[in-house]
């Protein structure tokens, strides 16, 4: 049988060493000989709840009912168990696995393979972890090492984390690092580049500058300082973005702000604005209302319900503006259909269609259809063919010529 030494209840005591288990009862605090000795038990501590113990401490094993504080380190081989309470300590902590019913605040490092906290997490130096899971709010003031950290209120990380996989059910607050997969019921903050794999947010997502990963889908609204590298943003709000942006899937259901250029391998679709400041590339452009850029190239088709206005043109395959949309700027593409009653300004075009009541300044394609009602203020050019209402005005006879001004 292992030896066991007992401390009685609202007791002071000084230990050095201690043989076995010790059974400390409720109220009672244990000091070091000296004020920097550590109290050290090769057996387990058991404690009846609200005690101190004034020094490091090391154990093979530490469990409690009720609060626990310890004014040093504490280091344990094996498991921590606090139950119906809370363990502060104000060193450094070390143990196989962690288990507090209510809070576990470390003012030092914190550092186990497991980590179980019903309540709160509070951690001011680093935490190196396989698993964290908090179900209230997780407070850490240093870097965080983690393979998976499950929170079931809110993160606040203010350093710089490596985590593999984070789950919160609110708020997610983290100082940059790498982090494989994101998933928050709330909102997502990185104040750092933050490399990634998977974001999934219900509410918003904002990530600082040079930040790179591969998939982002989001319910609401996604902010980036700066510039962004990924594969497939799916977004049902709004995308603002201060830099330039990189990848081959963009989707919003809203709007899409870029202070720089867009480039994409794949498809735009956006539901409502898209502005971009600088140029946008992509293999095929969708937008529902509006479409600003200084100039937008696409290797398949653009198609714009509302406005497109380009300082250097929109060029593509196929080009259609819907009906009584508006294009600003100048067109090129095999085939344009410009649609009932909309108005365009100059256009360049292997195939053009103007449909009822269309307007445009310039046409110039190799075969070009105008339909009733429609008119041509400046001139009109073709090659092959020009099949022309005789509900039409135009300015300028139409001629035909043998090359086009391209």
């Amino acid at each position: 049988m292992s030896n066991e030494t007992s401390i009685p209840k609202g007791a002071t005591v000084t230990l050095s060493f201690v043989e076995g288990d010790l059974m400390v009862g409720s109220h009672a605090t244990v000091k070091g000989e000296e004020s920097s000795s550590p109290v050290k038990v090769s057996g387990t501590i058991y404690c009846e709840g609200n005690n101190i113990f004034d020094c490091s401490l090391s154990a093979a094993g530490l469990e409690a009912e009720g609060n626990i504080k310890i004014r040093g380190d504490l280091e344990v081989k094996n498991n921590i168990e606090v139950s119906d309470g809370y363990l502060e300590v104000d060193g450094n902590v070390s143990a196989a696995s962690i288990e507090a019913d209510e809070a576990l605040v470390v003012h030092g490092k914190l550092e186990s393979e497991g980590i179980d906290v019903g309540g709160s997490l509070r951690v001011d130096g680093d935490v190196k972890a396989e698993s964290i899971d908090v179900g209230g709010s997780f407070r850490a003031k240093g870097e965080i090492h983690a393979e998976d950290v499950d929170v079931g209120g809110s993160l606040e990380a203010e350093a710089r984390v490596q985590l593999g996989s984070l789950s919160v059910g609110g708020t997610a607050r983290v100082g940059g690092g790498k982090i494989r997969e994101i998933d928050a019921g709330g909102c997502f903050e990185s104040s750092a580049p933050l490399e990634f794999e998977d974001i999934e947010v219900g509410g918003a997502v904002s990530l600082a500058g040079k930040s790179k990963g591969d998939r982002i889908e989001v319910g609401g609204t996604l902010r980036v300082q700066g510039d962004l590298e990924f594969r497939e943003i799916d977004v049902g709000g709004k995308i603002d973005i201060s830099g330039s942006a990189a990848g081959e899937e963009l989707e919003v259901g809203g709007k899409i702000s870029v202070n720089g250029a867009l480039k994409l391998s794949g498809d735009l679709e956006v539901g409502g604005k898209a502005e971009v400041s600088g140029e946008i590339e992509a293999e095929n452009i969708e937008v529902g209302g509006v479409l600003r850029s200084k100039k937008v190239q696409t290797q398949n088709h653009i198609e714009v319900g509302g406005r497109i206005a380009t300082d250097e043109g929109a060029t593509a395959r196929f080009i259609e503006i819907g009906k009584r949309g508006e294009a600003k700027g100048t067109l090129r593409a095999d085939e344009i259909i410009v649609g009932k009653d909309a108005h365009v300004e100059d256009v360049y075009g292997k195939r053009i269609l103007l449909r009822n009541g269309a307007h445009a300044r310039n046409v110039y394609g190799e075969e070009i259809t105008v339909e009733s009602e429609c008119r041509i203020e400046g001139e009109i050019l073709y090659v092959n063919e020009l099949r022309a209402s005789s509900q039409v005005a135009f300015a300028k006879q139409p001629q035909k010529v043998n090359t086009l001004p391209f």
